[in-house]
């Protein structure tokens, strides 16, 4: 379910002449009522798009890997509606939030590669609510592998797949062995 976003994106976006900048885990890229004047390409590591509730746990909103955009509707925005949180070393690249405005009104290329990335971003989301609507671990897993190409990732990465899935990494790998027991 991690959608890569295109080649073509990426490239028009790198065309702008970003800088590139190195996050450490916690750092923030921006936090809630900052005026918006970047755009964030995730290019190696994870941040979050995260809004904090009264209580102040935290509500999840986007989880940006490797080639991903962060918080695109922000382009469109004055100030951000969350925090931009680095959940472990990344790489990101900054492009001025003008300069994106601008592509969409002198670049119809652009303007068509960004509704493509858009529609990929929203048949995602329609698909993870779809699996978070399941009632099991077993068939969240089911789900997540059938829009996986049947296979799951390198174990180093099951912690990310139970989070995507709505579930514990503890109740994840509970599965896991259930079905490992059921192969043998």
């Amino acid at each position: 379910m991690i959608e890569i976003m295109s080649d073509d994106l990426l490239s028009r976006l790198s065309g702008f002449g970003c800088a590139e900048r190195r996050c450490e885990a916690g750092q923030y890229l921006f936090r809630q009522d900052d005026p918006v004047r970047w755009l964030y390409v995730v290019r190696t590591g994870e941040v979050h798009l995260v809004r904090y509730q009264r209580g102040g746990m935290g509500l999840t909103l986007q989880r940006a890997g490797g080639g991903s955009v962060l918080a695109e509707a922000s382009l469109f925005s004055d100030r951000y509606h969350c925090d931009g949180v680095v959940r472990g070393a990344a790489e990101v690249a900054v492009v001025a939030k003008s300069r994106v405005q601008a592509a969409f009104a002198n670049d119809p290329g652009f303007a068509e590669a960004w509704c493509r990335h858009l529609g990929r971003e929203v048949q995602a989301a329609r698909l993870r609510a779809e699996v978070l609507a399941l009632r099991t671990v077993s068939e969240r897993l089911d789900a997540w592998l059938a829009s996986n190409g049947g296979r799951m990732p390198p174990k180093g990465d099951w912690k990310s797949v139970a989070a995507e899935i709505g579930t514990s990494p503890e109740a994840f790998y509970r599965e896991l062995a259930r079905r490992r027991k059921m192969a043998r």
